[in-house]
């Protein structure tokens, strides 16, 4: 696909461009008639195999076994009339011995155009060189793939963990390490279904699309059904559909499958993830542990080599000793143990507020004594569990879903099993009273009304299913990325998924240009800008969000200070708009350092209409009246209103990267205030993002900052919602001491 706005000027690659000069000699090949990318190939052996069969043969000897091989070419090397070539393939490596008198003088031409990282068929003898290394004698050779793009540094190898994760088939080439663990997953989910399926469980697939959030507490991706013209949620939890095969008589149910989670993502967090969740008729959580115990030991038999009754595994330098039975605890004995004194639900709750404030954990006044006892166990006890743990016992107030335990109804028939101070399952005694489930999801339906975005749906199916009788039921859900990451040692969930969710590469026209070199197409709108323009990512697109010329608010920030004192009397809106004012600032320097007085203003004046008319449909529409009046620039009024596009959509949408930033700041900044009003310090400097985000996913603290306005403010500006956390920290905290807003 040639670029059809410039003239094609051909001159000769640069000897320090090995990319350009790669594409040369594909070029040369196709010249001579010779195909760099063939439609057939065959092989009939592997490495590996070779080594496992010729073991014997001795140093120096030759065969008259014709095989034929095939791989990338990891290192060449000649010395006249001889050359070797090392290939790999799946199985390992395996060297290529060139001779120009067994090769022949077509093929042996053929041998200056081979580049390390192509892949190539060899067909030849196998022998034994006489410094002992096994060898193929190639009298064949044929180019399958052309390498037009260097390989990584072979010393270096590719190290980066960005580039790792972005361009995982380069780590794969590069790393063999990498394709262990991948190899090792593997195995480690065909293990699980051969596990699952000798114990008498059945296999099924639930759908991946509901129009009812539930099974879990969780944010979601939301998807059109277009022949349906009716939105639906990509799938957070497999629970619901397999409980009702469970009413439908299958007794023993499980399913390994993808979630979406529209969430953050850290070291243990990816929004796409793999689980398996089973359900077992006339079980229990006993059953679930049994089921637990016997699938991780036969695992580390099966995956990491260990011996029956000695299931020892090491991960990230912890012993970690899986054999025996495996110890049940109840959370408030974790952490009794980590706080040194005796604590439990009648732990009054005053007692229990000063062990957090004791340990440096954040409360709330309506917490109960199941919740503080949760945070004191979540915060200080879970990270101390190193062996295989089966934490019991959850208070109901964490567990709003689970079944209350007979003997003590503020408890529920609850476990997770923690391993490193890691979570690894969660296991419940389903509920199957359909009256209480509808009244449990009632109250999902109330606290979504009330804001929380991660409540579930009423499911009107699911109560009539269990209107027609679930027996008594074990189930539970493993986080299978997780289960490799343990197996395998790793400590990132995005080493062990083989493509992670990224942010956006910049890709520039260069790139494009660089790559479609050379390409033809009859299309004459097959261009590079075209497909430049049509990029979702790049620094491009960046900078045609900022602003190249300078802009003439129309106003002075002190003729803006007055409106904002005029129109405001709550001190919170002015120390507010100052705030934000500060923030708009600092982000205009990395993003339009022209115009950090316009962004001010924008942040300064972002609600000056909202204490006086706090109208959704009247806010920033009352504000461009009056900067209209005041003789502020039209564009001034036009960046203030796309704040509010989503409650008015009769303004505009934010385009600019001003007009972003404004509206990922704001909301987010209103939680930031919250959160430090509450610690001691009453300062954003000692603040953690950490504690940041905890506050983040407690719903009802700070309701009045929508969550999703944040996340949708991450996704302008095409980052990672940890990310944006960290900035917008690290931003406050630069402007502490600058102005009276960030004391």
């Amino acid at each position: 696909m040639a670029d059809q706005t410039e003239q094609t000027v051909t001159t000769a690659p640069s000897i320090n461009d090995e990319r350009a000069q790669r594409r040369a000699r594909r070029k040369s090949l196709i010249d001579q008639g010779i195909n760099p990318y063939p439609i057939r190939s065959h092989i009939d052996a592997h490495a590996a195999e070779l080594e496992e069969r010729y073991v014997d043969l001795a140093d120096g000897a030759d065969t008259d076994d014709v095989v034929t091989v095939a791989g990338r070419i990891r290192a060449k090397r000649g010395q006249g009339k001889v050359s070797f070539l090392v290939l790999e393939d799946c199985t390992g490596q395996i060297q290529i011995f060139c001779r120009i008198d067994v090769l022949g003088e077509d093929n042996w031409g053929l041998l200056g155009m081979i580049d390390t990282g192509d892949i190539v068929e060899a067909t030849g003898t196998v022998v034994r060189t006489r410094r002992g290394q096994l060898s193929i004698s190639p009298t064949k050779l044929t180019i399958l793939s052309k390498s037009v793009r260097p390989l990584p540094d072979k010393f270096h190898g590719l190290t980066d963990r960005e580039i790792r994760y972005r361009q995982r088939y380069v780590d794969l080439i590069m790393n063999p390490e990498v394709r262990d663990t991948f190899r090792k997953r593997s195995q480690i989910v065909s293990t699980i279904r051969h596990y699952m399926e000798a114990d008498g469980y059945m296999e099924v697939e639930t759908p991946m699309m509901h129009d009812i959030l539930g099974g879990a507490n969780a944010k979601p991706f939301v998807t059109h059904f277009n022949a349906l013209d009716r939105d639906f949620y990509l799938r957070i939890a497999t629970e619901l559909p397999l409980k009702r095969c469970i009413v439908g008589g299958l007794e023993r149910v499980f399913e390994i499958g993808r979630q979406f989670r529209n969430e953050g993502m850290d070291l243990t967090h990816n929004p796409e993830f793999t689980t398996m969740e089973a359900y077992r008729a006339y079980s229990d959580l006993q059953g679930m542990k049994e089921l637990t115990e016997g699938l991780f030991k036969t695992i580390a038999r099966e995956v990491c080599g260990c011996e029956e009754g000695h299931e020892v595994i090491t991960y990230q330098g912890q012993t970690v000793d899986m054999s025996g039975t495996w110890r049940s605890v109840p959370l408030s004995d974790v952490a009794s143990e980590v706080v040194g004194e005796h604590i439990d639900m009648n732990t009054p709750v005053e007692h229990l507020r000063e062990l957090c404030d004791r340990h440096g954990i954040e409360w709330a006044d309506n917490w109960g004594a199941g919740k503080l006892l949760f945070e004191l166990y979540d915060e200080l006890g879970e990270s101390t569990l190193v062996n295989p743990t089966f934490v019991c016992d959850y208070p109901e107030e964490v567990s709003p879903l689970s079944k209350r335990k007979d003997e003590d109804p503020r408890l529920t028939d609850r476990f997770e099993l923690v391993i490193c101070g890691h979570e690894y399952a969660n296991a419940f005694s389903e509920l199957n009273d359909p009256v209480d489930q509808a009244g449990r999801f009632a109250e999902q339906v109330a606290a979504k009304d009330f804001g929380d975005d991660e409540a579930m749906g009423y499911d009107y199916d699911y109560v009539r299913a269990l209107e027609y009788g679930m027996p008594p039921a074990g189930g539970i859900g493993y986080g299978i990325d997780r289960m490799v990451m343990l197996f395998c040692d790793q400590p990132a969930i995005r080493d062990v998924l083989l493509f992670p969710q990224m942010k956006a590469e910049t890709i520039t026209r260069a790139d494009i240009a660089a790559q479609v070199e050379g390409a033809s197409s009859d299309n004459p709108f097959a261009s590079v800008d075209a497909i430049a323009a049509s990029s979702e990512a790049g620094a491009s697109a960046d900078r045609e969000d900022k602003m190249a010329d300078k802009l003439d608010a129309g106003i002075t920030r002190e003729q803006a200070l007055d409106l904002l004192h005029k129109y405001n009397e709550d001190a919170y809106h002015i120390k507010h708009g100052l705030q934000v004012e500060g923030l708009m600032r600092y982000y205009a320097q990395k993003y339009d350092p022209e115009n950090v007085e316009f962004w001010g203003l924008v942040g300064l004046l972002h609600d000056l209409d909202w204490e006086k008319w706090q109208d959704d449909q009247l806010h920033t529409v009352k504000t461009a009246e009056l900067l209209e009046e005041a003789g502020a620039n039209p564009a001034l009024a036009k960046s203030i209103q796309t704040h509010n596009y989503d409650l008015n959509d009769q303004l505009p949408a934010p385009e600019l990267q001003m007009e972003k930033v404004l509206y990922a700041v704001d909301e987010l900044s209103g939680l930031i205030n919250a959160c430090v009003n509450m610690r001691p310090s009453h300062s954003v400097s000692d603040m953690e993002l950490k504690s940041l985000k905890k506050k983040f996913k407690t719903k009802s603290f700070a309701a009045g900052c929508d969550r999703d306005v944040i996340r949708h403010g991450a996704e302008l500006l095409g980052m990672e919602l940890d990310d944006l956390f960290t900035s917008v920290l690290d931003a406050e905290k630069e402007l502490v001491g600058t102005s009276e807003a960030f004391e």
